[in-house]
């Protein structure tokens, strides 16, 4: 017997498990909906043990009887999903110094994901392991880079041929992520959009399974466990929530976790949602933007402008025809959040920042998260005394030539007589004077 099964998020329909609806081709019978969400039949109390201090994950699966896997055997896993949550002392003492603000800052450490070092890697694990249970041995998917390369590694584990479209201006580096694992990539000649609609015309032309975007139930179950991970971690759900915005699985998936725990006691409200778009591309903050403007008038979620090929600093977030946007701003507007851009040319700057405070090398994307937190305090949406949780996203290993842009440290010489003696501490001015 499943422990698990499907409802239609449009009718209500039930659909048993991940044969039927994969052999519907991932839709309803019912009504044609392509978006369901997963009810557990697991005995709720089980969250607390998971959740304990006592528990000891070794990695994603420490959560299985939530994910959508009937049998463990069939698991496929990189040690995945237990990236560490930490406490950012050097952001709770800018908030205090610049802002007066006392805040608790927790920086959810995706780069530490040893696969492939993103936030996708807890995705491809249970896709991986889903699509093994299920018997299917080959699969397509669209991404701007980072779901690619964490599909590629997983299926590649799992024995499974992934054939891969990104838009021409992915980051070159995913292709050694992906092309080396023996997937096979398509580097498809426009945007986003355009990549994806080319992928489903494969899938459809060789009857193959494709991945259903950020309400799929594999990549949406997988990223709601970062909230088993900060009970465990904090002891406590966060205020706010930032991360930055592409489709928006991560909000989803906090709001699909909450579902999980309901009846427990464990959680009381959602965490305000504030989330960020680079400026280069940021049609859901423009179309939020517009809808506060009007005081949110009826069928505000409907409007919406569509970038056709935004040329950007910062492609893995850059999604120009923004199709979640009906259901995510409803989601910000409903916990009392924001979504606003920030500037995609401070990434650098950022980038630089962390890695002077915290030693840390961190991508574009995590980049734009954490700009998203001192965008946040500068226009006053984050409150004195609140815990904040900043989503990250990958690490540089997914950029190199985003992180050789950070280097700013290096002199060229010809002799140890044109050598000033080197204190670190000097630099400390130059990585702030961005922010500050």
């Amino acid at each position: 017997m499943s422990k698990f099964h499907f409802v239609c998020r449009k009718c209500g329909h039930k659909i048993d498990g991940f044969k039927k609806w994969f052999a519907s081709n991932q839709k309803c019978t019912n009504c044609n909906n392509n978006s369901v969400s997963t009810v557990y039949s697991t005995d709720k109390e089980k969250i607390k043990a998971l959740i304990s201090d006592n528990a000891t994950p070794e990695n994603l699966w420490h959560y299985f009887d939530f994910l959508p896997l009937n049998n463990k055997k069939n698991i496929v896993t990189d040690g995945e999903g237990i990236a560490p949550i930490e406490r950012w002392d050097f952001l709770e003492e800018f908030a205090k110094q610049k802002y007066g603000l006392q805040l608790e800052v927790y920086v959810n450490r995706n780069d530490k994901s040893f696969a492939t070092g993103t936030f996708k890697d807890k995705g491809g694990a249970v896709a991986a392991s889903v699509l093994k249970e299920n018997n299917v041995d080959q699969y397509v998917v669209a991404s701007t880079g980072n779901t690619a390369s964490a599909f590629a590694h997983y299926l590649a584990k799992a024995k499974i041929s992934c054939s891969i479209f990104v838009p021409e201006n992915a980051l070159k580096d995913s292709e050694a992520h992906i092309g080396t694992y023996g997937q096979k990539l398509f580097r498809v000649k426009g945007d986003y959009a355009y990549a994806k609609k080319v992928a489903a015309d494969y899938a459809k032309k060789y009857n193959i399974l494709m991945t259903g975007g950020n309400l799929d139930p594999l990549r949406l179950e997988a990223k709601k466990t970062q909230v088993f991970e900060m009970l465990r971690i904090m002891g406590k759900i966060p205020d706010v929530y930032i991360q930055a915005l592409s489709g928006g699985t991560g909000p989803f998936a906090v709001e699909k976790a909450f579902l999980d725990f309901e009846g427990t006691g464990l959680l009381e409200k959602m965490p305000r949602f504030l989330l960020s778009q680079g400026n280069r591309c940021a049609p859901m903050a423009h179309a939020w933007k517009k809808a506060k403007a009007n005081n949110f008038p009826e069928g505000y979620e409907k409007d919406y402008p569509i970038y056709e090929n935004p040329e950007v600093l910062i492609p893995t977030i850059a999604t120009g025809n923004p199709g979640m946007y009906p259901l995510m701003a409803p989601l910000v507007r409903k916990t009392g959040g924001e979504i606003f851009q920030i500037k995609e040319e401070l990434a650098v700057d950022l980038a630089r920042l962390v890695a002077y405070e915290r030693v840390i090398k961190i991508g574009p994307a995590s980049a734009a998260g954490l700009l998203g937190f001192f965008e946040s305090l500068k226009n006053g949406l984050i409150k004195d005394k609140e815990t904040v949780f900043v989503n990250m996203g990958e690490s540089a290993n997914r950029a190199l030539s985003f992180m050789q842009q950070t280097a700013y440290t290096t002199q060229n010489i010809g002799s140890a007589d044109e050598c000033e003696r080197f204190d670190r501490k000097k630099y400390k001015e130059k990585v702030w004077e961005k922010f500050v």
